[in-house]
Order: structure tokens, then sequence, then C-alpha cells
């Protein structure tokens, strides 16, 4: 070979060199084919930045990407996969897999910090047979469980699977119980499991481990569902809708508590880890530091402005859409709330809110029916008319609380319970019932504040409390002044006569004895006057925890029990 035909070989040679390089430079993305920088890719915490895609990421990135550099210990390392039904090819299939990947098994357990903050982090991987479950992942994720009980650690676990591992049959389905019982095992001991679902979670992690967080976590676009996709239009015989089973159809239908994005994953873990924090074990953790964050009273000055209304104009200004709404108050009073979604039964229904939160550093869970402060809201929000699906997502909440030791806050503004065919369909009576049976038993302080309307079962729905207040032009009553005219009179149109016999404002029930404490309006609730409510209502909380602080729990029981008791 000459010269010229050396140069020509080394030239072509670097050529493909080059073309290798970019290759590996550049990550194509399987959704718009599109390829993008890796560098940019890494950096957008692996999200295609041409069409949003999420890419599948490798444990040791996941791990990067949520844990404190250098925190992350691996547990259960020493655990190899066998052959338990000497599956052919199945042991020469394992070995390529690890080759491949470097993983010795599809799901990696140990402990890390996130932001400091000490948690049992587990990760599977879709490399290693698409995560499927085998023996071995079922006995680390069970022996990681165990050890952070033994611990007092909560537990993350990233979720990645295409379900059970076929090569091991029915000893792969023995997992899905053998991790359900530890996880069991772990709540009973009051501790926090977080879920995260990413693309996809499938088959028998859905069925087991993957649904069965006190907070479900989800990545936006990721397949989720028990049966795939292919097997559903297989046994139907019909192609399936876009976005079924995506994370945005699960939150919709209920079965998470909230999609959140990449980059803000490791902050929102942060946050509710710290919110599951309760080193003092009481209900007013902020006493001792009370001084620096308790604001002054607001004037009380104010409330003697507050013009005379007959009950009749308490109701009309009950029902006014300027009046705050459980939003604007949560967003006042307490700090870092956190919402979340579902009734993990059916859906999401947009008249309840709810979440955790903060008063002066004391965690809380804070209930709240959002009626809305706009025609559009108001619609979307079913005008606060809760259907059987919100009461059971209030009732979730609560039982977590209570599983947490957190104190529960329930702001009520409801005309009544939806009285629609689908509401009857899915239990309305039923619901609302669970919920008075299970909040009079419910172990720690509840508090109900009627902000606006509360109309019958479905104000006491949420009103089981150890405590009710009322602001002072909120109504409280057995149905509206419509409907009690129209049923004892005959004449719907002798409401306003109906609401002056009724006993149905705040000077009323206290009378009675209903209600513990009326809340100044300082003329009326509206955008002037609500942080001014606002502030004395949360005055009054600290104060309220403060009278629970060291009660023992089945006294917290036995006083809300006498309290409906004597009715």
């Amino acid at each position: 070979m000459g010269i010229k035909e050396r140069l020509a070989e080394r030239r072509k040679q670097r050529e493909e060199e080059k073309q290798l390089q970019k290759e590996k430079d550049m990550i194509l993305c399987p959704v718009c084919k599109k390829e993008s920088e890796r560098e940019q890719v890494i950096a957008g915490f692996y999200v295609c930045p041409c069409c949003g895609n999420y890419f599948r990421v490798r444990t040791k990135n996941r791990i990067r990407m949520v844990c404190d550099r250098g925190s992350f210990q691996p547990w259960f390392e020493e655990l190899e996969s066998g052959n338990p039904l000497n599956f052919p090819g199945y042991e020469e299939k394992i070995n390529e897999v690890k080759e491949k990947t470097g993983l010795r098994e599809g799901v990696t357990v140990g402990e890390g910090k996130i932001f400091g903050e000490k948690a049992c982090i587990g990760v599977c991987d879709s490399r290693f047979l698409m995560g499927s479950m085998g023996h071995v992942v079922g006995e680390k994720i069970t022996l990681a469980v165990e050890r952070a009980t033994e611990k007092k650690l909560p537990v993350i676990l990233f979720c990645c699977s295409g379900g059970a591992r076929m090569q091991e049959g029915i000893l792969s389905l023995m997992q899905m119980a053998k991790t359900s019982a530890a996880l069991k095992k772990h709540s009973d001991a009051g501790l926090l499991y977080v879920p995260v679902l990413t693309d996809p979670t499938t088959g028998g992690v859905t069925a087991s481990f993957a649904m069965l967080g006190d907070i479900i976590l989800a990545e936006p676009g990721a397949l989720i569902g028990f049966a795939g996709p292919r097997v559903i239009e297989q046994t139907i015989g019909k192609k399936l809708p876009e976005g079924f089973q995506s994370a945005e159809f699960q939150l919709e239908h209920g079965f998470v508590d909230r999609i959140v994005k990449r980059e803000e994953l490791k902050e929102v873990l942060f946050k509710i880890l710290k919110l599951h924090r309760n080193p003092g074990g009481g209900y007013a953790n902020f006493t001792r530091e009370i001084e620096k964050f308790y604001p002054t009273e607001p004037d009380r000055e104010k409330q003697a402005k507050t013009p005379d209304r007959t009950p009749w104009q308490k109701v009309k200004e009950s029902r006014s859409m300027k009046r705050p709404s459980s939003h604007t108050y949560i967003d006042l009073m307490f700090d870092e709330f956190m919402e979340f979604y579902g009734d993990r039964c059916f859906g999401d229904d947009k008249a309840i809110t709810g979440g955790i939160a903060s008063l002066y550093g004391q965690p809380l869970t804070v209930i709240g029916v959002q009626k809305g402060n706009d025609a559009r809201e108001c619609a979307l929000r079913n005008y606060g008319m809760t259907s059987p699906g919100g009461y059971r997502k209030a009732l979730r909440l609560m039982k977590q609380a209570e599983k947490f030791g957190r104190p529960i806050i329930c702001l009520i503004n409801t005309s009544g319970a939806y009285p629609g065919m689908e509401a009857e369909e899915r239990g309305q009576g039923e619901a609302i019932a669970r919920n008075l049976f299970e909040m009079s038993g419910i172990h720690v302080p509840i508090l109900s504040i009627l902000i606006g309307e509360g109309g019958s079962g479905g104000a006491l729905g949420l009103a089981v409390g150890n405590e009710v207040w009322m602001l002072e032009n909120s109504t409280y009553s057995i149905l509206s002044p419509e409907g009690f005219a129209s049923i004892l009179w005959k004449d719907g149109k002798r409401a306003k006569e109906a609401a002056g016999v009724m006993g149905i404002t705040a000077d009323d029930l206290k009378r009675l004895q209903v209600i513990e404490k009326i809340i100044p309006e300082y003329g009326g609730a509206d955008s002037s006057t609500v942080k001014d409510i606002a502030g004395y209502i949360k005055i009054n909380i600290a104060d309220f925890l403060q009278k629970f602080d060291g009660m023992d729990q089945e006294e917290i029981v036995r006083k809300r029990y006498e309290r409906f008791r004597k009715f």
C-alpha cells in the first residue's frame, strides 16, 4: 500500500472515530426521534429537550439525582439470583444482563440522605430484565423494609417494572405477598413509605409494593397499570385511547397523590420527609418558641364595626362568591402546604382539597371544601358539593394523619353533599356515614371550622371534631332554608322566614352549644378582611393545639365522644 493509500485509510479511520464519538455524545429520543447532546440531556435530568419525554434512568444516575453526594450506602449486595425452576437458558440470560449493566439484580437498596434527611432508598432498573420481580428482587426489598423498620427509617422506593419474572413462575408471584407483608409491619410501626412510580410500573409490582404508599408520587407520562396495554387490547379486542394508564390518568382516577417533575423531585421528597418528622410526639411542638412566631392579635376594634345582620342576610353572606375560599385561608395560615389527590378507589373530587402543612413548625393535616371564588372555579369544584370520592379522599388523609400523629384541621363551605345520580351510584350515604363512624374514633385532635355554608350531612361529614368553630356570618343547618320551607310549609318562597326560625347562625349555634367559638369577620369576610380573619384563626388554632398537647389518645377520643353524646 502506497503513502497516498495509507493517508486515505487513516483519514477514513479518523472520520469513523469522529462519527462514533459523535454518536456517543448524542442521545436519540424514542418518542420524537430527534438527537440531543448527551450533556444537555444529563443537565436536564434526562428529559428530552425537544419533546419533554422522560428517558429511563439508570440506578447510579437516579441515586445521584436524589441522594446527597456520597451519602448512599448499598445494602444486601451479596444476594445473587438463582434458577429455582431450572428454567432453560435463564442463568445464561442473568449472567449476560449482569455483565451488560454492571448490576447484580433488578433492584438496588440502601440508606441515603436527602438534604440531610435519612431514608431507606430503593431503585428498580428497567435494564435488568425490565425490572421484573424475581425472588431476589422481592428478598432485597423485604430485607430493606425490615431493616428500615428496625432503624425507624422512612422508605422511598423508585418503582420500574414489567411485572413478575416469568422464568421464576409462582415464586415470583409470592414476592407480591412477601413485600406487602413487610410494608404492613413498617406501616404498623408508624413509619413513612413513599413509592415513586416511573416508566413503566406494571403487573405484580403495581399490585403490591408500588401502590401501598402513604404518599404515592409519579413521574410525568409514566405508564402505570396492572395489565399491560398489549394484554388489555388483546383481551378486549379494542385499541386503547391515548393516555390510558399514564401517570396523568392515574392522578385523575385517584390512584396517585401527585405527579412530580424530575427536577423538583429531590426537593419534594425532602419536604415530605421533613413534614413527617415529629420529634416531640405532641400536638404543639411550637410551644417553646411560640414567642418567635406568634403575631399580634388582629385589631379587635374592627370587630365592633361588623354590622348586625338578620339570619337571611347571613344566609346570603355565607353564600357570597366574595367569601375567601379554603385555599385562601390555607395559604395565609399555614406553611409548606403540600396538596395530595385521590380517593384510591375511583377518582379525585375537586370539591375537596387536602394535604399536609405546618403551623409554626407543627405538622398538620389540612382538609377543606373548596367552593371557588369565581364562576369558572365554582363549576370546576362542583360548587363545593362533595361526592362520595371526596369524603373517601378526606377520610384517607385523616387516617394518614392519625398514623403519623398529626392534628387535623377541616375548613367547611358547602351547601351540602352532591345529590346527583352518580353520587348515589357510588354510595353517597355510605361515604358520609363512614366518615362520621371513623372520625368519632380518630386518635388525634380534630378541629372543624365553618367558613361559609354548612349544609346538612354534607357539612357534618367533615365536622365530627373535638371543637367546631364558625365565622360570624357563616351558617350551619339541617338543610337549606328553601328546602326547609318547601318541606314544612310547602312554599319555598318562605325561605327568608325559615332562616329566622331554623337556628342556623353562629350566635344560635353557640347558644345551643353546637359550636365552641365564633370567629370575627371584621365587617364581613372578603379580600379586605381575610388576612385579619386568617391571623385570628391561626392564633386560636395554636391555642387549640396546646389544649391537647401531652393528652392521652384515648382521652382525645373520649372528649370528642362526649361532645356529641350531650346532644
